[in-house]
């Protein structure tokens, strides 16, 4: 049992930790105080949700049809070309910073917040790709009391993940002062999300 949730929570951490657009996001919100706790709770349940789905059953059925997971890595990859590009545009334009300078930056519409949020993590085919086909591919050789000590230990790290950069996330406030360093994160966001589409695109042609 222990040993399936530690396993569980190392594939789940191996995926969740590495830099995408919904990280990526979550840290943005978090510096500028944008009702994180929120976020933060929108991504775990989402996350937990997706993976129970995975775990449940679908996710080695999805895995297992070359078609269904070629469909989700073309949608992932034209979702994050479109990121990226907005992203670069927002690096060039300044918004971000400014936006982090306004007074009102931390009182910013919450339905607009959790829509947001919603988006980046449920329009983003990779998301489904990491969840439901990845962690619930591995979760279908095991047994049904495996299953659920995976799930457990996949969850957790979810939990712990996006509330650690939310809340974090405020400890780098003075370093991202300075409108060069949001220049920064969002050249490394548009950076990160060319690349994870070109990573989906390979996938699909190889």
């Amino acid at each position: 049992m222990f040993s399936e949730i530690i396993s569980g929570a190392m594939i789940s951490g191996s995926l969740i930790i590495a830099i995408g657009a919904q990280n990526l996001f979550v840290l943005k919100q978090g510096l500028l105080k944008n009702h994180i706790f929120f976020v933060s709770a929108i991504c775990f349940v989402c996350d937990f949700i997706l993976m129970t789905i995975g775990v449940l059953g679908i996710g080695s059925f999805i895995s297992s049809n070359p078609l269904i997971t070629s469909i989700l890595a073309i949608l992932g990859a034209l979702f994050l070309i479109w990121y990226g590009f907005c992203a670069f545009r927002s690096a060039l334009q300044g918004t971000s910073s400014m936006q982090v300078a306004s007074e009102d930056s931390q009182n910013n519409d919450l339905i607009k917040v959790v829509l947001s949020t919603l988006a980046v993590t449920l329009l983003n085919p990779h998301v489904y790709l990491d969840t439901v086909v990845i962690v619930g591919g591995i979760a279908g050789t095991l047994t049904n009391e495996q299953k659920l000590s995976f799930l457990i230990g996949a969850v957790c790290v979810s939990f712990i993940w996006f509330f650690g950069i939310g809340y974090g996330a405020r400890l780098l406030t003075p370093l991202f002062k300075q409108k060069r360093m949001w220049i920064i994160l969002d050249g490394l966001v548009g950076l990160v999300m060319f690349y994870i589409a070109y990573r989906l695109v390979l996938y699909v042609i190889i």
